[in-house]
């Protein structure tokens, strides 16, 4: 199974065959409640409020309904230096995707560029800094493609959640604590924001209210690092995007450099 949360390590893995983004999460719709979290008794268990699963129910189901979207993200990762003290890193996603397969990911932080494309049948990273990129074979569906991406490579997507929430695979019963905190307002948005508590981490997620439930902020904190590191994102969203037919296809510069992208090791 997944190790939860891997981009609180690093927002990408310094290869230039994989990009690492938080897993795990379940996902779901905006609740109208602004109590503040309930307080546990010392040494129980946290309490899952059924209102914060309900809201992450009810936003994966909308998340599974959109065709074509477009999401611009900006992120902060914090990463530990030898002596433990955190800096932080800054990003920008860009996702264009058509369901069920075709994508263009664009990622970009401080430390390296990536990008990312399918179309259906192969699938292709490129490096522009350093001018590579490698193409393979790739399955019918996204969902397959980032099984066998993650299966055969190694390779996670950043926010790859969106595509999971709303599933069979949301594993909502890992969930050790749920909780609505309340009323926010995100870019100018009314949201309600809600934390979460599951194995080695905590996050908190902020769902806009109204008939488009979209998640418009994620904060995850590594629980099980004692500098306890934390990625924020903060996404803005186009559910009426439309893409041309050849808009997923990667066109190589004429002076890039092909390389192979190997198996992991198992």
């Amino acid at each position: 199974m997944r190790q939860h949360l891997r981009l609180l390590c690093a927002i990408a893995c310094l290869s230039t065959t994989c990009a690492i983004a938080p897993y795990g999460m379940a996902v779901a719709a905006a609740a109208t409640s602004a109590s503040a979290p309930p307080a546990s008794k010392s040494g129980e268990p946290p309490k899952v409020d059924p209102a914060a699963v309900n809201a992450l129910n009810k936003m994966g189901n909308y998340l599974r309904s959109l065709g074509s979207f477009e999401i611009q993200s900006t992120t902060t990762t914090e990463t530990v230096l030898d002596n433990d003290q955190k800096v932080q890193i800054g990003g920008a996603m860009d996702y264009k995707v058509r369901k069920p397969n075709a994508f263009v990911i664009a990622m970009s932080t401080d430390r390296k560029v990536r990008q990312f494309y399918y179309d259906g049948k192969p699938f292709t990273i490129y490096a522009p800094r350093m001018n590579f990129y490698s193409t393979v074979d790739a399955p019918p569906t996204i969902l397959e493609l980032f099984k066998r991406a993650y299966d055969k490579y190694g390779i996670e997507f950043p926010l790859e959640d969106l595509f999971h929430w709303g599933s069979a695979d949301n594993r909502i019963g890992d969930l050790t604590s749920a909780a609505v905190v309340g009323y926010a307002k995100i870019g100018g948005k009314d949201t309600d924001q809600f934390a979460f508590r599951e194995g080695d981490a905590d996050w908190q997620v902020w769902i806009q209210r109204g008939d488009k439930p979209l998640p418009l902020k994620l904060v995850i904190v590594k629980t099980s690092d004692d500098t306890m590191p934390e990625y924020t994102a903060v996404l803005h969203w186009n559910t009426s995007a439309t893409f041309p037919d050849d808009g997923f296809t990667f066109k190589p510069p004429a002076d890039a450099k092909p390389i192979v992208l190997k198996p992991v090791k198992t």
